[in-house]
């Protein structure tokens, strides 16, 4: 029997200053400038990542995880992986965190309180360099990617409603002008 009001965590991790590496935290502050969510959906900026992420994961019965992702891919390449397709040993090695969100995840599972489902989606960055802007190859996939993102929570049954207000998705900026 399908839980409906199952807590469900999106987690974007990422690091606004470095370009590219900061995607999963613009996607993050759309979603929360953009969308109104039930109240079983928490919607987290996780940063760089770290120890600290570990009781936002153990929480979640759902937990989607949202990244720049280096798979020696195109960039713009859009990943998604879930639960038995994660592939920690490979993940492992194209984490852009110091300490790995993969270790993090393992450290859930050896506690018996890792999430009845992970999905990771991600996309192959183009440059990670100081700047507050996305490359142009993500400022272009940017809509596809935040898509993928929608189309994940509404397999999960969530259909946030936009906000009347809302933001450009494609705006290049990460910082919101006062």
């Amino acid at each position: 029997m399908k839980k409906i009001d199952s807590k469900i965590v999106i987690l974007g991790l990422g690091n606004i200053l470095l370009s590219d590496e900061g995607i999963g935290i613009k996607v993050i502050y759309d979603l929360k400038n953009n969308y109104v969510f039930p109240k079983n959906v928490e919607i987290i900026d996780g940063g760089v990542g770290g120890f600290s992420l570990l009781p936002l994961i153990e929480k979640a019965e759902k937990l989607l995880v949202i990244d720049a992702v280096l798979g020696n891919n195109l960039p713009g390449t859009i990943y998604k992986f879930k639960d038995k397709d994660i592939l920690y040993q490979i993940i492992e090695k194209i984490s852009l965190h110091e300490i790995n969100f993969c270790e993090i995840l393992n450290l859930a599972k050896l506690r018996k309180k890792y999430p009845e489902e992970v999905v990771i989606i991600g996309i192959e960055p183009e440059k990670i360099e100081t700047s507050l802007e996305l490359s142009e190859t993500l400022k272009a996939k940017y809509s596809e990617f935040f898509k993928a993102i929608l189309l994940q929570l509404e397999e999960w049954g969530i259909r946030p409603v936009p906000k009347k207000d809302h933001h450009h998705l494609e705006a290049p900026f990460f910082v919101e002008k006062p």
